[in-house]
């Protein structure tokens, strides 16, 4: 008699994702079919990379005689890109299941699982205010004096006059871009697809990272390329490069996690 109610416990437990090993090159592929993606949804695609674009360009122009802040502001946008990108997974996910390509379910799709994006946006919240702060500190210490406009930072850094400063700095991002991309990778795909609670998605995301390591950091620096290259033509190419890195993460998280079992899929 207690068969059926057992039954329906175990489909109703969650099921925490089981990491899959993938090749170093596996990157190369999700960035194939990120495009295809892409060129298959260009409407609402372009439309959430003209959001990255936008808001790199007005970042720029606000805080153009204040470029301290505009680092600051600018890396801590990228921090957040996974939660951004969120409508550019719904879009994969829905060619995949064959519906068609249509912008306004996308918009909504955090409601699906509110209360869960709602706990991972605080998390990259509170790590990009900790990293605008740690920002502006190693601005200060490096700048006691006057600093010198965008162009004349701009300089320095192309000539690598003040390295210390450089070091530091890149040091510092580093490490906070390091922790953002460990329990970001997979986790709002998961979030997306099967409702998993943001805790057991982001400690998935950081076992994918654990154990491809060499796949995540192929993907790290493919993503760094592309949106270096997005940033040095005046976040005009973050319009098509972002979509498709957005898209690409669905992927990333199709080849990386294990699909659900037929007895628990909804």
């Amino acid at each position: 008699m207690s068969q059926p109610n057992d039954a329906k416990l175990a489909v109703d437990e969650p099921v925490f994702p089981t990491v899959r090993d993938v090749r170093a090159i596996a990157p190369l592929s999700w960035i194939r079919k990120g495009f295809a993606d892409f060129a298959a949804c260009p409407v609402p695609s372009l439309f959430y990379g003209f959001c990255f674009s936008a808001m790199g360009l007005l970042i720029t122009f606000v805080f153009e005689h204040a470029y301290q802040y505009t680092a600051a502001l600018t890396s801590g946008f990228l921090l957040l890109g996974p939660f951004l990108a969120m409508g550019l997974y719904d879009i994969s996910r829905r060619r995949e299941q064959g519906s068609r390509c249509a912008l306004a379910p996308t918009l909504t799709v955090w409601k699906h699982n509110a209360g869960n994006i709602g706990i991972f946006a605080v998390v990259l919240g509170i790590v990009f205010l900790v990293w605008a702060r740690a920002s502006l500190v190693v601005f200060a210490l490096f700048y006691t004096n006057e600093m010198p406009n965008l162009s004349g930072f701009l300089t320095q850094l192309f000539a690598l006059e003040n390295l210390e400063f450089l070091l530091v700095y890149f040091g510092v991002g580093l490490l906070f871009s390091a922790v953002v991309f460990a329990v970001s990778v997979i986790s709002v795909p998961l979030m997306l697809d099967r409702n998993q609670d943001a805790v057991s998605s982001m400690l998935g995301s950081i076992g994918a990272v654990a154990r491809n390591p060499a796949a995540m950091i192929v993907w790290a620096l493919i993503i760094v390329m592309l949106t270096v290259i997005g940033f040095l033509s005046f976040h005009l190419g973050l319009v098509v490069l972002m979509p498709i890195v957005g898209h690409a993460t669905w992927h990333a998280y199709r080849d990386l996690v294990e699909p659900l079992p037929s007895s628990v899929r909804s």
